[in-house]
């Protein structure tokens, strides 16, 4: 082990009290302060707990465990590094196991190869007192096999890369096989989802293949030759959707902006300007309840094609999403808590009237808003003075139909009052040519032949802009630079917009949306104030 020139205690001894000057306001454990002290003690003996050297890595440990015995050569002479899982100390050697971003591997570590001349407390001070489980390391050595047959690294050259100051949740296992002391508690977990990572790697997987669903639908998208693009997220109007929306403040134009709630309008605008097909991986905000459905920043993919209409975009999804669950899983069938669905084509359909005579027994199609609102309120059903008949009809398919429909299934032809941006249906009077994929009980996407008459469009926004009066704060706002851009003409345009957090739920059997997020938003952390003596 190759050491810096070892500091005097007196710089040492600043080192710590500086330290612990920066941690004062903390209130630190015993395991905290003892590691700190031996970040004193390691830049005492010239050894920098934080390194700025390149460790170049050259295998992994699956790499190791799954090719070592078809290709040992491979193995003889390697560069390895990762985090301390756990020791077993045998005196003048130890095994420890490391964990890097793929797996565990076991290394075995011999006081002798380390230290090879007489002075053997460098081996002592550094891997029996200085290292804990936690910390990174890195190790030379070659592969080989213990005499259990277990696969392991024989380490030549031992180096501390970073030095962890606070411990890991350690997870132990007794005799009977019940696990103690486990990092599960869902709140620590989703807000410090870094150790959640290090103590639970099997979360990575819903991770890993959250990526690869959005990697298979890129590919399928791009192989059909549309065009991805990027919107603005500051917008200063906001709509594509009903919700509402997070606001800002632009200092220097003086004005106000929103987070945008869809970026919908923006991609219509380039339909406008000539492209046949774009799409974009949004993040959009809305600021509305949080559940484990709902995240108040969520990404999605919109998908506009030019002379298209919304039966050929029913046929996309089915095909695209088809495609997804092949590629995660190598079958159609993916398994969703307690339910068995199946993303193989062709998927059901209902109008929305159809599906809310089917499950509540009522038929809604012919009813007015007073009468449609007196049906809502004989169903248990929460009806204000602010929610029109879209508003309505959509509470009531939320309330009584929604969660019963488990199998992919598309809902189509809503009411014109639900959907300000779509086309009014082309032989049913009354309703708009719209879908919903609905699955295992929650949306996954919704789509329209997009409504591009200017004039029908501005007569849409100004009944939003009623609504809004009334009291609605998801009611859209009025888009005069989007008008503008439709009457300079749009053609016949298909638009989809697919959740990949929900439809990552799915595919991955996660139960809340908290599970597919990295970092979900959370509550405050409540901050513990402790008083310091002078």
């Amino acid at each position: 082990m190759q050491h810096k020139p070892k500091m005097n205690s007196g710089d040492g001894k600043a080192f710590f009290i500086f330290g612990l000057a920066i941690y004062n306001t903390m209130e630190l454990n015993e395991q905290e302060l003892i590691r700190r002290q031996k970040i004193e003690e390691l830049n005492a003996h010239g050894i920098n707990p934080y390194p700025a050297e390149l460790w170049e890595v050259n295998c992994s440990s699956s790499e190791i465990l799954n090719e070592s015995d078809s290709n040992p050569d491979k193995f003889k002479d390697i560069n390895f590094a990762g985090r301390i899982m756990s020791v077993r100390d045998m005196g003048k050697a130890a095994f420890a196991v490391l964990q890097d971003s793929v797996g565990r591997i076991q290394i075995y570590v011999r006081r002798d190869d380390i230290c090879p001349g007489d002075d053997k407390s460098d081996y002592d001070f550094l891997f029996k007192k200085m290292l804990d489980i936690g910390d990174i390391i890195g190790v030379k050595g070659y592969v080989f096999k213990t005499k259990t047959g277990e696969t392991s690294i024989h380490v030549s050259t031992l180096k501390l890369l970073s030095k962890a100051l606070r411990p890991l949740p350690v997870v132990k296992q007794d005799a009977d096989g019940q696990v103690h002391d486990a990092f599960t508690d869902p709140e620590q977990r989703y807000r410090q989802r870094y150790v959640d990572l290090i103590v639970n790697p099997e979360v990575k997987e819903a991770f890993l293949k959250r990526t690869q669903l959005t990697n298979t639908m890129r590919q399928y998208l791009n192989e059909k030759g549309y065009l991805e693009v990027e919107t603005p997220i500051l917008q200063p109007l906001y709509g594509g959707a009903a919700a509402r929306p997070f606001k800002t403040h632009h200092n220097t134009l003086d004005m106000t902006l929103y987070l945008r709630i869809a970026n919908e309008l923006y991609l219509k605008r380039l339909i406008v300007g000539g492209f046949d097909g774009v799409y974009e991986f949004a993040k959009d905000f809305r600021n509305e309840g949080m559940s484990r459905f709902h995240n108040p920043e969520f990404t999605q993919v919109e998908l506009y094609v030019a002379y298209k209409d919304y039966e050929w975009m029913m046929n996309l999804v089915e095909e695209m999403v088809e495609k997804i669950a092949i590629a995660l899983h190598g079958t159609t069938e993916v398994t969703v808590g307690k339910h068995k669905i199946n993303f193989k084509r062709p998927w059901k359909r209902f109008t929305m009237y159809e599906s809310i005579q089917h499950f509540t027994g009522v038929d809604i199609s012919e009813m007015n808003e007073q009468e449609m609102a007196a049906a809502a309120k004989k169903m248990g059903i929460h009806v204000d003075s602010s929610m029109g008949r879209g508003k309505i009809i959509d509470e009531i398919f939320g309330e009584k139909v929604e969660a019963d429909l488990i199998q992919p299934t598309f809902i189509t032809d809503y009411p014109v009052e639900m959907s300000p941006l779509a086309k009014k249906h082309r032989s049913k009077p009354g309703l708009v040519e719209r879908f919903e994929a609905v699955c295992n009980g929650k949306e996954i996407c919704n789509a329209f032949s997009e409504l591009n008459d200017p004039i029908d469009q501005r007569m849409r926004f100004e009944e939003q802009l009623e609504l809004g009066k009334r009291g609605d704060e998801e009611a859209m706002q009025l888009d005069e630079d989007f008008l503008r851009s439709l009457e300079y003409g749009m053609p016949p345009t298909a638009g989809l917009g697919i959740g990949i957090d929900r439809l990552t739920m799915i595919m991955t059997n996660s139960a809340s949306i908290q599970d597919v997020l990295f970092f979900p938003q959370m509550r405050p952390e409540k901050q513990v104030v402790t008083e310091t003596q002078e």
